[in-house]
This record gives C-alpha cells, structure tokens and sequence, in this order.
C-alpha cells in the first residue's frame, strides 16, 4: 500500500519515527501527494520528513521541492531562519542538471549566501565564472565568503589555472577571514605548494599568513628520481651529483638519481623516501632528446616504480619550454660574441629517424640554430672540429666524450653553465 500524507503521525507522536523509518524502506512512494502537501501548506514542513522524501525524489522532483523552498516568505525570526536552512541542506544533496537550472536561476534574480554552496555542489563547470565573480567584487563579506564555499565544494570541476588566480588574488584581501579561506582553499590545489609559496613572498594579513606557513609545512614535498645519461660502468658526473645533492638540501625530500648506462635500472622499492605510496614519487628524465632512452626506456623504468607506489612522470627536459628557451638565449649570446652571421650549431649525439628529427627541426626553428649530428669516432671530431667556425653548444647535460673531446670549440656542457644551472635548480625545487 503506497503511504499518504493523510498517514503521517503528527511530530509529537511516538509513532512517527517507525512510521517514517517505513517510508524509507518502502519502495512504492509516490512522491506527487507529498510534494503537493507540502507546497499548499498541507503538511508542515518538517526535518525528519524532508529527510526521507529527498531520497525518493528524482531530479525533477528535487527541482520542484526547491522551488518551494525558494517561494517561502522572506522571514527574520532566528528559529525559522535556522529551520529553512536546515531543510535547504537537505534538498541540495541531489546533483542534477534540473536542480543546478533552479539554483542558477535563483543565485542571477538574487545572490542568495545561503545557495551559493549548493551551486558549487552541483559542479557545473558554466557556474565558476558566477562563483568567481561575486567572491572577487567588493560586497557583502558573508556573502563573498559563501561564494568562496561554493568554490570549495565544487572544487574538481573548475578550471584549475583560472581558480589558482583568484586564489592567488583573494590571499591578500583585506578581509583576513576570507583571506584565510583562500588560503586553506590554494592548499588543496595540486599545485598547493607553489601556490602557498608565492603567497607567501608578498605581505598577508597576520592570520592568513600564519595559516600559509602551516599549511605549508603540512605540504611534504615528493621525492624526486631523477633519470640521467650515466657514463661507462654507470659512473654519474659529478655535476649531476652536486645538482641532486642541492636540490635534496632545498626541498628537504629525497632525491635519487638513475643512470641510463648498460641495462636499465629496476626501482627499488627499499631505496630510502621512495615508492612510498602516501609520497608519491616523481620522475623527472633529465634527457635532452627524444631518443630510444626516452621512448621505451623511461614508459619502463616508471611502470616499474608504479608497482610499488604512485609516480608522477614529467615530460623529458629537452621538451620543456622553459627549457628550449634558455637555449636560444645562450646561443644568441654566443653568436653575439663571436659576430658571425651564420646561424649557429647545436651539437647532438646521431639519433634514429622519425621523431628525433621532427624534434630537432623544431628546437632548429626555436632556436635560430642548426642542429647537426656529431659521432664520437676519431675521423668524425676531426672534420667536426674543422666544421666548427662560431658559436657551437653541446646538446649535453653534463660532461660526455663530446665536450672533453672538444673543450675548445664547444666549451663546457650546459649543466656547467649558470644559465642552465640555475633554470633547472629552481625549476625542479618548485615541484610538488
């Protein structure tokens, strides 16, 4: 028999629990008299009850109770008041595009505080904009704040980049409640920590400051692998060395390195701070070309250090623009000071056709260069060094037969450069 509204106990009754425990269970409600009682004041409008109609209801039936809610009279009797929201906290658990309709149309007629948390439960991607509009203009503060919170819950579905600016923005408002609300907020980003980091470097109000630097010291930075050219016998230059070493004492977390000479290396999950699944790990090839060891190696070397833990896979260091930038600008100041008029080389080791060379082509064009293939052999360096006129860099991180074969012509690698040195030192420090 399917329960009426004429059925319900009254609130006094001790009978109304088991009655509504009932309605919960049963599966044959229709929900039409219900919301039909309610909406002519038939039926009071109690906690308990909503409670249970809300799991009954599909979102066409939620979007209608809602609508109820938002019809009531305007009230200031503090008992009322705290009842509506009540009941709207119950009516906005359901996420569905006909109740995200009713609350968008409600929150553009007039910003209701108490809805624009229910507008970011829906996580509609169209509503961030609205959201980050009333959480930026001066206004209200509780009514900024709960724009803010409506952020908060729906904070998977906003565009990333655009929600870290206003973040970025609302840290330093003169507001410091909001500003602390920004602050938590930028810390559950995942890029929380440069976040908190650049927040930090400019005056905050003293509470959310306070707040910054604990929600940063809660932010325990990942350990990084980092995958390097090894030279014969796995021996690894002493200027990558130094590099792990000083990015270790920076970001305080472990940082490993992994030579790429003779059969790759398999993870080891007892190596100290790594493959640790509550501190995921971060791999970082620190190869300068999309060759073999880039292509099959590293997709290998990652798959299994997965087997032990989560691992965060960067793209290799030649792709970064970051990168490819720091290069052009050492090549121009090369070609400056040699006053030649012909572009200059970057020497790399001979790679297979296909990407490599779609790669290089785009680095040449990047960087105002030529690229060309320089062999180890002998006979090669030979000609090479004929060949080698003006400005000429080593497409080599650290020192390899190439740049000690010819310290001359091509000076020292680049991770013996301040340039490149400094880029990926602080580069790499501001990882997660």
């Amino acid at each position: 028999m399917t329960p009426l509204p004429s059925q319900l106990p009254p609130e006094d009754s001790q009978e109304r629990w088991p009655w509504l425990q009932r309605l919960r269970r049963s599966e044959a409600v229709a929900t039409g008299p219900w919301l039909e009682a309610l909406e002519q004041g038939l039926l009071p409008a109690a906690s308990d009850l909503v409670a249970v109609l809300v799991e009954k209801l599909d979102g066409a039936g939620s979007a209608r109770l809602l609508r109820w809610w938002l019809s009531l009279p305007d009230t200031s009797e503090p008992a009322e008041v705290a009842h509506r929201q009540e009941l709207l906290d119950l009516l906005g658990r359901r996420r569905d595009p006909a109740c995200a309709a009713q609350l968008r149309a409600a929150v553009a007629e007039r910003p209701n505080l108490a809805l624009l948390p229910l507008l970011g439960h829906q996580r509609d991607s169209q509503d961030f904009a609205r959201l980050e509009h009333l959480a930026r203009q001066p206004g209200p503060s509780p009514l900024r704040r709960a724009a803010l919170e409506g952020l908060a819950v729906g904070l998977s579905a906003w565009p990333q980049a655009a929600l870290q600016q206003l973040l970025l923005e609302l840290c330093s408002d003169l507001d410091g409640a909001l500003a602390s609300q920004a602050v938590d907020l930028l810390a559950r980003l995942p890029s929380g920590r440069q976040g908190l980091e650049r927040v930090l470097a400019s005056p905050l109000d003293p509470g959310a400051e306070a707040r910054a630097r604990r929600r940063l010291a809660a932010l325990p930075r990942s350990p990084l692998l980092l995958v390097v050219h090894g030279r014969a016998g796995g021996v690894i230059p002493e200027e990558l060395q130094a590099l792990a070493l000083d990015l270790e004492r920076r970001r305080r977390a472990p940082v490993r390195l992994q030579p790429l000479s003779g059969s790759v290396a398999q993870a080891d999950p007892a190596a100290p701070g790594l493959g640790n699944a509550q501190r995921p790990l971060t791999l970082v090839p620190l190869l300068l070309l999309p060759g073999t060891h880039v292509r099959q190696d590293i997709p290998a070397i990652a798959a299994a250090w997965r087997r032990h833990g989560p691992v965060r896979r960067l793209p290799f260091l030649g792709a970064w623009p970051s990168w490819q930038a720091a290069i052009a600008d050492e090549l121009a100041d090369l070609a400056a000071s040699h006053g030649q008029g012909s572009p200059p080389l970057l020497l790399h080791h001979p790679l297979e056709p296909g990407l490599a060379d779609r790669y290089l082509a785009h680095l040449a064009r990047r960087c105002s260069a030529t690229c060309q293939a320089a062999p180890y052999t002998a006979t090669d360096l030979e000609d090479l060094t004929l060949a080698i006129r003006g400005a000429a860099l080593p497409l080599a991180l650290a020192a390899n037969r190439l740049t000690e074969s010819l310290p001359a012509a091509l000076g020292a690698p680049l991770l013996q450069r301040p340039r490149f040195q400094s880029l990926l030192l602080d580069q790499l420090e501001a990882l997660p």
